[in-house]
């Protein structure tokens, strides 16, 4: 089971466990085009992650191995990959790479295709029932893949007595090897921006409806 980091006061040295260590960092896209209030909460949670990774480094020590969803290379090319992916937890990646951190490949870069394929395919709004149950068994398959092979890379490269640092979405469904001891990264800042989105989102709803009701009458 993971322990959550930020919310509530910070962990002594001797809540942690001996062996391989892992900071689940749940991450989140710097929008390219969006409010500014919502770019000023992602910019202040990236910020917030920042200071509370770097206070786990001053207590328990550096941080060896790094992994980033959607991510199927190392070294160099996983930071260029990185960088375009996502600003916020690139600044994550760069600041522990300058500090001898190595980032690891996470994916495999068929399986990866293959999930986003179909998952894109459900997107679309499929007409008939049985494409639509073939493309969610397709679906589930390929994110079950995915999970064991991340599970996999994980448990094969984070070694004895390192800690590991994982930037990657809620809602996944990887399971942790089993002595990998998980911390679970969240700052403030991660429910302010889940709070922006619900709220946005409410409201979105609401013009729809009174859109709709306007046309009817």
């Amino acid at each position: 089971m993971s322990e959550e980091v930020g919310k509530i006061e910070r962990p002594s040295i001797e809540e942690f466990k001996a062996g391989r260590k892992l900071y689940f960092i749940p991450l989140i896209f710097t929008p390219k085009r969006s409010q500014a209030d919502l770019l000023e909460r992602v910019n202040r949670y990236w910020d917030q992650v920042e200071t509370h990774v770097a206070n786990l480094e001053a207590k328990l020590g550096d941080i060896n191995k790094l992994y980033h969803e959607l991510v199927p290379v190392g070294g160099d090319d996983g930071a260029k990959a990185v960088k375009e992916l996502n600003k916020g937890s690139y600044q994550i990646i760069k600041a522990r790479l300058k500090k001898g951190s190595d980032l690891q490949p996470l994916e495999d870069s068929e399986i990866l295709a293959e999930f986003m394929d179909w998952g894109r395919c459900l997107a679309i709004g499929l007409q008939s029932q049985n494409v639509i149950v073939r493309a969610y068994e397709s679906y589930s398959e390929a994110q079950r893949k995915r999970n064991d092979y991340i599970a996999k890379q994980i448990d094969e490269t984070l070694q004895d007595g390192e800690i590991g640092l994982l930037l990657m979405m809620e809602g996944h469904q990887v399971q942790f090897p089993s002595d990998v001891q998980v911390f679970y990264v969240a700052p403030p800042g991660l429910d302010e921006v889940k709070r922006w989105i619900r709220e946005h989102e409410a409201e979105t709803e609401s013009g729809i409806k009174k859109r709709s009701k306007s046309k009817v009458k």
